[in-house]
């Protein structure tokens, strides 16, 4: 028995509770886990037994996502094997012929484990299963399920979550062209989920699969190159000269880019970055960081540090499954950190160029919450822009896509090859952009700021505040929805929208808009995947919108 469980009381489990979870310990597989409940038993804490039984991990757009652990509100084996079962019933339903599915993973704890677990329970179900190498990278995963015309995909990863966390991510092929479920279908295989549950972890059929070799790397690399690279013409494609006078340094944050991004700019032509060598290899304690997420304070400290070293023109850092990408530039004697704004309106003018240079018509799209100058860069550019829910799920389907981005640093450059943001194709575009520039005599700051002052709507601030627990977190969002403020750093508030109703054709979906006297716009909604509460502020001047972002943040301390 811990110290922990010595000290402090504790409130006894029902008995009913405690049946529960000696149930659970008698079928449980892993030994981890075991021993999690055995400890709880002997401290008799009830408490954290009912965190762990008394509700379920809800499977919903993003699939499962959750702290790993015992009992059914945890991810382990027994939730995800559950998970696969009712995945497979859906996909027997839903697909005429044999399905097949794709199953990746990246190098969290347990990610090897619940692949492996997936792909024999899909299997045992009667689905044609071909499991990825480990620890690859989100977008390659996204990519197989089109580039072996697979009926669905499953990722695990918790992309950027804190280390304890793991998820179950699925993607459907098909009429969904590999984007993300959403709903009903969420909730059709939730429903099979919970008829799958009846069956003990033991008596789930399992079955035989292949594996597939790290060609597909190779694969998504050329994909890559071709879509994104300029220089590329139609058939076999012929490397740029490398150019080494762009100095870059990257990080992978203990995650799974580097490798494919090594052979991404291979096959594109350009030189490898300097690494930061201390998060270089994939480490699921993601040692050198508090939460693996470069949008968080201090993230990229080490990259920041490293640049500096090397007098490097750019910082490049992915997220440990390598879906998103953070941009670094110098500014003045120090690195700053580009917001997914001003990111996303880069690519999406570069993407326009490029359109317009090769006679394409088709969409940019962006989220409600993303700043408003992608309307006035499609429409200078004769495209369209569509305007999504949060989340590559809603993204990925926009119809005619050419380019799509989210503020929270997700970017999505080549639609022909996957339908999910992608930050290693996203840095590949990012360093064309960059030597384009040089050629030019102009940097990557300086053209966003052009384009701020030609476009406007550039300049923003995001922000979270962490609660303690989702009822937290809706209690929070429920005061503000009922009482919300009059001003913000001496404007006053002149409209509120709720998006809980549906407005601008969209879903009904928990956001609320602020609008502002001077025009500016704050607009509020709980993180789908954490407890916390995410704030963008899109405002006239950098200066303007930290100070209303400063005066949103004082409402909430």
């Amino acid at each position: 028995m811990t110290d922990e469980c010595l000290s402090g009381d504790k409130v006894a489990p029902s008995s009913q509770l405690l049946a529960r979870v000696r149930t659970w310990l008698a079928a449980d597989p892993d030994r981890v886990t075991r021993d999690e409940l055995k400890e709880l038993i002997a401290c008799n804490d009830g408490v954290a037994m009912a965190d762990r039984f008394d509700t379920d991990l809800k499977f919903g757009t993003a699939g499962l996502r959750g702290a790993l652990g015992a009992g059914p509100n945890r991810m382990n084996r027994v939730v995800v094997a559950h998970a696969s079962a009712g995945l497979a019933a859906y996909l027997l339903n839903a697909v005429d012929v044999r399905p097949r599915v794709v199953v990746g993973c990246d190098a969290r704890t347990n990610s090897s484990m619940f692949a492996e677990d997936t792909a024999a329970v899909l299997a045992g179900a009667g689905c044609e299963v071909i499991a990825l190498p480990p620890e690859l990278p989100t977008p390659v995963l996204a990519f197989a399920v089109r580039h072996l015309e697979a009926d669905a995909g499953v990722m695990i990863t918790a992309s950027h979550n804190p280390a304890g966390d793991n998820g179950y991510k699925v993607y459907l092929g098909g009429n969904s062209d590999g984007a993300q479920i959403v709903s009903p279908v969420d909730s059709d295989i939730e429903e099979r989920i919970r008829t799958a549950s009846a069956l003990p972890f033991d008596e789930i059929p399992r079955g035989e699969f292949t594996h597939a070799d790290r060609e597909i790397v190779g694969a998504y690399a050329v994909a890559t190159a071709a879509a994104v690279g300029p220089r590329w013409a139609t058939g076999a494609p012929t490397p740029v000269e490398s150019d080494d006078s762009l100095r870059v340094v990257y990080t992978p944050l203990h995650g799974v880019g580097l490798t494919t991004l090594h052979a991404v700019l291979g096959a594109s032509g350009y030189a490898l970055p300097v690494v930061v060598a201390e998060q270089a290899a994939p480490d699921a304690s993601f040692p050198t960081v508090a939460y693996p997420n470069p949008e968080e304070d201090g993230a990229l400290d080490l990259a920041v540090a490293l640049a500096r070293a090397e007098e490097a023109d750019l910082i490049l850092a992915n997220d440990p499954d390598a879906d998103r990408l953070a941009v670094a530039v110098p500014d003045n004697d120090a690195y700053r950190m580009l917001t997914g704004d001003e990111l996303g309106v880069l690519l999406g003018w570069w993407a326009a160029e490029r359109a317009r240079a090769a006679g394409r018509t088709g969409a940019l799209a962006t989220t409600v919450v993303s700043a408003p100058a992608l309307e006035r860069i499609a429409d200078h550019y004769g495209l369209t822009c569509q305007r999504t829910l949060s989340g590559f799920k809603w993204i990925g389907r926009v119809p005619g896509l050419i380019y799509g981005y989210e503020e929270a640093l997700g970017y999505l450059v080549n639609p022909e090859t996957l339908r999910d943001k992608d930050g290693i194709s996203a840095a590949l575009a990012v360093l064309e952009i960059a030597h384009e520039l040089r050629e030019r005599g102009t940097t990557i700051a300086a053209k966003v700021a052009e384009l701020a002052a030609e476009f406007g709507g550039v300049y923003g601030v995001s922000f979270s505040v962490r609660e303690p627990s989702g009822d937290d977190l809706r209690a929070r969002m429920n005061t503000l929805r009922e009482h919300p403020a009059s001003s913000l750093a001496g404007w006053a508030i002149t409209r509120v929208d709720d998006y809980s109703t549906g407005l601008a054709g969209l879903p009904a979906t928990n956001l609320l808009a602020w609008h502002l006297a001077d025009g500016s716009r704050v607009m509020i909604r709980p993180s789908g995947t954490e407890p916390k509460l995410k704030f963008y502020v899109h405002a006239n001047t950098r200066a303007e919108a930290g100070q209303i972002a400063d005066a949103a943040k004082s409402l909430i301390e």
